[in-house]
């Protein structure tokens, strides 16, 4: 079986006989449905994909589509001009955005075989190649990662600015351009309002939290049966696990973005890159550290991001001058919707353990100032540490962890940063071993269980490591697992903000 990992070009993937989901029964649907759409999705996800589908669809190549279900309900005696204006391949920073626009604009109309008479004005080219290229005839618009001219620039502010004022321009001619347009169709991966960017196309449908486009892209339950059930099978078997074992192993590392709570789906580049490999790793965060959104959640003091409740206006808005760090993480993939709350309200959390891991990961590393980014060799070894019983080790690693902190940073918020490093080391070690951090006595910091002991553990600042291990006995942490037949240990760790290191910690088997 071929995987089309990085592959985002439909002829290449049919022609080269390599494994494709077949979306075209939504795809259908989809079209008919309407003419102007709009769809935000994160990277990685088959936006490029699904508009080079289109542009195949409409260009009439039957034979591209032959035993797929479109290959039977569609029109092929009728053609359409296809423009494709692509942003993730201009030259944005070397040429500048008005002029790698202009620049892309003719490519696109060499490509068509059209001349463009206008020599300046990104806008009035745009116009004039629509025109040009319908001749007579309706054309289909594709617009690939409409939004990169401005994500790109989210640390340069005026620049960012700068060029959504030359988006909103540019997107402007399409109001007049409906008498030359069959379709319409804009991808990228951030939702600006409407009025900041596409103030004029008042009959925009946005597909993003659409019934129409659940599973449009990504991968569901029933596909992966189909389409990889014996590679399933097989690599079960070569793992000695159950197919149902491997199957939840999976599921619980790619699987779970959705936009609607209920159908969840598989980022096809983690799916596709884990079958590959055959084992499991860190895929999707890799093909690009989001520096960026690192800094905002760094900057809000910001990461505790597990079941939150939050409004769809804040899921549905992108304001450049005020980023929510909730609206970059949903909308960049680091959240997803968990269920419908109550009518406008969703609760969101980590999509799975691939991007729970990565994420939290960076974080540590930044809240910790890790040049060097030892989070997950700190985390593991603490995980190793607890399993063995050693505690001073854990101390020591604990200690490290706190050591890179400036000191004159550490003074000035050293309770902000000690609360979000315990949770991220607790939280990232327990996605190597078994942790949790809530029970019906109360919220505590971890209970971490390995094969013969259950350690419960809480985390004082200032205080005692006395303190520390009364709460656990007084809240009786210990009592859910009075039947585990385990050895059940708590500890009690104080931290002192003036040394930025543990001062003192106490055991106790209950």
């Amino acid at each position: 079986m071929k995987f089309p990992i990085g592959i985002q070009t439909f002829h290449e993937i049919r022609k080269g006989g390599y494994l494709y989901v077949d979306k075209t029964p939504h795809i259908h649907r989809l079209i008919h449905s309407g003419k102007y759409f709009f769809l935000s999705r994160p990277r990685r996800f088959g936006k490029s994909l699904l508009l080079s589908t289109l542009e195949d669809l409409y260009a009439g190549r039957k034979e591209l589509f032959e035993g797929l279900w479109i290959e039977k309900h569609w029109d092929w005696s009728q053609s359409r001009k296809v423009i494709h204006l692509k942003f993730s391949s201009q030259g944005m920073r070397t040429l500048g955005t008005a002029e790698a626009i202009d620049a892309m604009l003719e490519e696109e109309a060499q490509r068509l075989g059209v001349r463009l008479e206008r020599k300046k004005g990104y806008d009035v080219r745009f116009r004039e190649l629509i025109e040009k290229a319908s001749d007579g005839q309706k054309v289909v618009l594709l617009i690939d990662e409409y939004d990169k001219p401005i994500i790109d620039f989210l640390d340069e502010l005026p620049r960012a600015k700068e060029n959504r004022e030359i988006l909103k321009n540019f997107y402007s001619v399409l109001k007049d351009s409906d008498p030359y347009l069959e379709l319409a169709f804009i991808t990228g991966v951030s939702r600006f309002a409407k009025t900041s960017i596409f103030s004029d196309l008042n009959n925009l449908i946005n597909l993003s939290m659409h019934p129409l486009a659940l599973e449009l892209l990504g991968i569901s339950r029933e596909e992966l049966e189909q389409y990889l059930g014996k590679k399933l099978q097989a690599l079960a078997s070569e793992q000695g696990l159950s197919t149902q074992e491997l199957r939840q192993q999976i599921e619980a590392w790619y699987n779970g973005y959705s936009w609607d709570g209920s159908k969840r789906l598989y980022n096809p580049f983690s799916l596709f890159n884990f079958f590959l490999a055959g084992e499991f790793d860190n895929f999707w965060f890799e093909t690009g550290t989001p520096s960026f959104l690192i800094k905002r959640m760094q900057e809000t003091r910001f990461y505790r991001i597990e079941q939150m409740k939050v409004s769809d206006a804040v899921l549905d808005s992108y304001e450049l001058e005020n980023l929510n760090p909730i609206t970059l993480l949903f909308q960049t993939g680091y959240l997803t919707i968990k269920q419908k709350y109550k009518q406008g309200i969703y609760i969101v959390d980590y999509p799975n353990k691939e991007v729970k891991i990565s994420l939290e990961e960076r974080l540590l590393n930044a809240y910790s100032f890790d040049e060097f980014e030892t989070g997950k060799v700190k985390a593991l070894e603490l995980a190793e540490a607890i399993e063995k019983g050693n505690l001073n080790h854990f101390i020591e690693i604990v200690n490290a962890t706190f050591a890179h902190i400036p000191a004159g940073l550490w003074q000035k918020e050293n309770e902000a940063f000690y609360h979000a490093l315990i949770h991220l080391l607790c939280s990232l070690m327990g996605a190597y071993i078994r942790s949790e951090v809530n029970s019906a006595q109360g919220r505590l910091d971890a209970i971490i269980e390995t094969k013969d002991a259950l350690y419960i553990l809480e985390f004082k600042l200032d205080k005692s490591a006395e303190e520390a291990l009364r709460q656990i006995e007084e809240k009786g942490y210990f009592k859910p697992y009075l039947q585990s037949g385990k050895k059940r240990i708590g500890v009690g760790i104080n931290f002192s903000s003036a040394k930025k290191a543990v001062e003192s910690w106490k055991v106790k088997q209950f």
